[in-house]
């Protein structure tokens, strides 16, 4: 890029040359206006009283000590000091304080934690410092770098801690000569897949392509360089993005007071800044400049186009340079059979925030997942090293796409008849399809013979023959040849013979014992109960379902036994047992503090929504619980018990049955009154384990010296009256992020809701547990009691309904 066009200075400080500078500020010393500042150990950036450009008012900042004028943070950006008398202080217990002549407060940094001997620093990346001398290892109070101002330095994070809520965003000033907040804000906006945008206000400006591995669509990729690095972390702790130094080179980013947003070099040469890059400064830098399905070609007049397959909703108001109302299909086309993927390369992706992603799955997966949904209008690889990996999903309308040299492919929903070689495609399938259902037809006669021969059935149980040769042959369910057999001789020894000493714990499926193999692996050992009303239908469904699914909040299956008629199942050792034995016991509830339970339900959210969408096998749960939620050695939560689990295909995702299994307290109303079951029974079975996660409390024999609700009916008499936080547990008082509590309760509230077509989707939910979008109210919950339960029979006389306490 061309680098020949300097900027003027925006800032012109009135900084006292003859200040004297420290280093370091330790508890009760004062910095005083005009008199002393503070530098940093390479002597590269200095803290101090400034005025900013004319103006006459003082305030405290950063600046680099080559470029005085150059502020790079301010501290009390809205509260000014109308003269010289102000001075900062470290008290001692680890706060910055800004006092003004008559020792008024101006500003606080808040900090907040035991402290025995803070100390403030300014270092060499410009990041203000309080940490605790006497910690061995520097344990940190407070850092200007969590507080970003109108420029991003290398080394700072931009984007958001989804653990606390706290967000790091770009805010410009108010004027040249004004450091209060502006009318700009860049941001990573976090609802669907994350993504970079500029705002004014709440009006959506600019807006950076999804990051792909190597850089943000819409730019040119950050090739290896030596003068910086960048760096994009999605996980579920953080979002952010943060680029660092790899020269000498003085470099930041800075968000005008009128907009703009430019990267700037140093040049010792001209004693300046030069502009380094002007993001979306471009022709196609506005957002949504096309409309919906409309694509931004730069250096093409007029810029906007409809995509291959797509034409002007409203041609005349698109002929008159009006595009906003974008473009529409060409042809209607049915869900399925009538649609197909047109793949389109060199564009900036479109607009994230009503999108879904996933970061291990296939492009092959990616277009199975597309295509089972009729809202899903694109899909894409997430990451573009390595021959592309990771799945993004959009849904609804396609927003501010535009054409740029990038190397990155999306699959564009399209009606068949307007994918090329369509009728070849279609002659040929009349010819194949019918010679390939023969040829399955015959394989699957043929498969059901051999298996046949393979098994025998006695009694409602597996028979097998003793020696090891004909345990394997006859262990083997169906698909299921890769998992491990262990024989009973095995499992013996590692669980000491089943020993009361080893039980830990006990469910619908009968005794769970810690084991140690032979290798020194912990497992959980859980074997079939003779009392067990569950058998080997349950055993065969558990096996089955779990040996097929990955999911880091799923409970691994190591492997299993059948001998006679002892059936086991073998898993991976969760050393924190389950999530009930630490919820509902009055001790152990106390060392959850809220960032915990947030992770938990987030981590629950994401397991449950892998089983509905993105496995696939696809599969309904049907128990959900606190005591199936179980937790490994960092509390990571995964779920367990699929003994009742239903697969279910496509859209095919409602179900009726005449036995009703499951747990009191966590089962919708229409399966446990009409034995019909869906993914929004599972919906119903989260909404409960959030609000217990919040309240601490159980569901099922919740009481209240009010009133009669179970724990349902209380959130919901709460929320009414705007006071949710009420139920949450007062030990979360000292940890809590209040806005979550509050947004995990809403969501909780809508996951509860009577009827099932009014819950959201556990994609949804996800969503809204990421995101800080308005949330719909949510509509009066199934005030779902033991005794409702026992009057099931009489409410549909067809119906046998079973609820088993598990």
């Amino acid at each position: 890029m061309e680098v020949s066009f300097m900027i003027l200075l925006l800032f012109s400080g009135a900084i006292a040359s003859s200040s004297v500078a420290l280093h370091t500020i330790p508890a009760n010393t004062k910095i005083q206006d005009g008199k002393t500042t503070i530098a940093s150990p390479g002597q590269v950036y200095e803290l101090g009283f400034f005025s900013p450009g004319n103006s006459k008012k003082r305030f405290l900042g950063i600046w680099y000590k080559k470029a005085k004028s150059t502020i790079v943070w301010v501290a009390n950006r809205e509260t000014p000091i109308t003269d010289t008398s102000a001075m900062l202080k470290l008290t001692g217990d680890g706060n910055l304080l800004i006092l003004d002549g008559g020792n008024n407060l101006i500003w606080s940094s808040n900090s907040t934690g035991s402290v025995i001997n803070p100390v403030a620093q300014l270092i060499d990346t410009g990041n203000l410092l309080v940490w605790d001398k006497s910690s061995t290892n520097r344990n940190l109070i407070w850092q200007s770098f969590d507080y970003p101002g109108d420029t991003l330095l290398p080394g700072m994070k931009f984007g958001k801690n989804l653990v606390t809520g706290r967000e790091w965003i770009m805010t410009s000033w108010k004027s040249p000569d004004d450091p209060s907040l502006g009318k700009y804000q860049n941001m990573i906006d976090t609802n669907g897949y994350p993504q970079i945008v500029g705002k004014r206000g709440p009006v959506l400006l600019t807006r950076l392509g999804p990051w792909n591995g190597l850089g943000y669509g819409g730019c040119a990729p950050d090739i290896p360089n030596p003068i910086y690095s960048t760096e994009f972390v999605v996980n579920h702790n953080e979002i952010y993005h943060k680029y660092e130094l790899t020269s000498s080179v003085l470099r930041r980013m800075v968000l005008t007071w009128d907009g703009k947003t430019l990267i700037l070099h140093w040049i010792d040469r001209i004693q300046n800044w030069v502009v380094y890059d002007d993001i979306a400064a471009d022709a196609c830098g506005r957002y949504a400049l096309c409309g919906p399905f409309g694509t931004c070609t730069l250096n093409k007049h007029p810029p906007c186009s409809c995509m291959e397959g797509f034409e002007p909703k409203f041609p005349e108001e698109w002929n008159g340079s009006d595009w906003s109302s974008g473009c529409q299909h060409k042809k209607p086309f049915d869900c399925g059979s009538g649609d197909g993927f047109r793949k389109l390369s060199g564009v900036k992706f479109p607009d994230t925030r009503r999108s879904w992603y996933n970061m291990s799955m296939t492009l092959e997966e990616c277009e199975t997942a597309c295509r089972k949904n009729c809202s899903c209008t694109a899909y894409a690889n997430l990451n573009i090293r390595n021959g592309g990996s990771g799945c993004l999903l959009w849904f609804d309308e396609l927003m501010d796409i535009g054409e740029y040299d990038v190397d990155h492919n999306i699959y564009i929903r399209t009606a068949a008849s307007e994918l090329s070689g369509h009728n070849k495609k279609k002659a040929a399938l009349t010819l194949i399809l019918p010679l390939s259902s023969a040829a399955l037809l015959l394989s699957a006669v043929a498969y059901a013979c051999r298996k046949k021969k393979r098994r025998r059935y006695k009694g409602g149980k597996w028979a097998h023959a003793l020696d090891k040769k004909d345990h394997t042959r006859s262990a083997q369910m169906d698909n299921l040849d890769e998992l491990p057999f262990f024989s009973l001789y095995k499992v013996a020894k590692a669980t000491d013979n089943f020993s009361i000493d080893n039980k830990i714990g006990e469910g619908g499926f009968g005794p769970v014992y810690k084991g140690v193999l032979e290798d020194g692996q912990e497992v959980a050992v859980k074997r079939l109960s003779e009392t067990s009303q569950q058998g080997l239908d349950e055993f065969k469904n558990e096996v089955i379902c779990i040996a097929k699914l990955q999911h880091r909040n799923l409970v691994k299956l190591l492997g299993y036994c059948i001998h006679g008629n002892e059936m086991i199942l073998i898993y991976e050792y969760m050393a924190n047992k389950s999530l009930d034995s630490f919820l509902f016991d009055e001790i152990r509830s106390s060392m959850l503090d809220w960032p915990q339970r947030f992770c938990i339900i987030h981590g629950m959210a994401r397991g449950i929504l892998y089983l509905h969408q993105d496995s696939r096998l696809q599969i309904i749960h049907r128990d959900l619980k606190a005591g199936n939620i179980l937790l490994d050695g960092d509390m990571n939560p995964k779920i367990s018990d699929f003994g009742l689990a239903r697969k279910f295909v496509g859209q095919d995702a409602e179900a009726r049955t005449k036995k009703v299994v499951g747990t009191y307290g966590y089962i919708s109303p229409e399966y446990a009154v009409h034995g019909r079951f869906s993914v929004k029974s599972d919906v119903f079975s989260f909404g409960v384990l959030v609000l217990e996660m919040v309240s601490g409390k159980k569901n099922r024999g919740f009481s209240h010296e009010d009133h009669s609700d179970n724990l349902l009916g209380h959130a919901w008499r709460l929320y009414r009256e705007d006071r949710s936080i009420e139920i949450m547990s007062p030990s979360l008082r000292n940890s809590c992020v209040i806005s979550e509590v509050l947004r995990s309760i809403h969501v909780g509230l809508l996951c509860v809701q009577h009827h099932a077509e009014d819950r959201p989707t556990m994609m949804s939910v996800v969503l809204m547990l990421v995101s800080e979008g308005v949330l719909p109210p949510p509509k009066q919950p199934a005030f779902f009691t033991e005794e409702s339960c026992d009057v099931a029979p009489s409410l549909d006389e067809y119906m046998i309904t079973l609820l088993y306490a598990r």
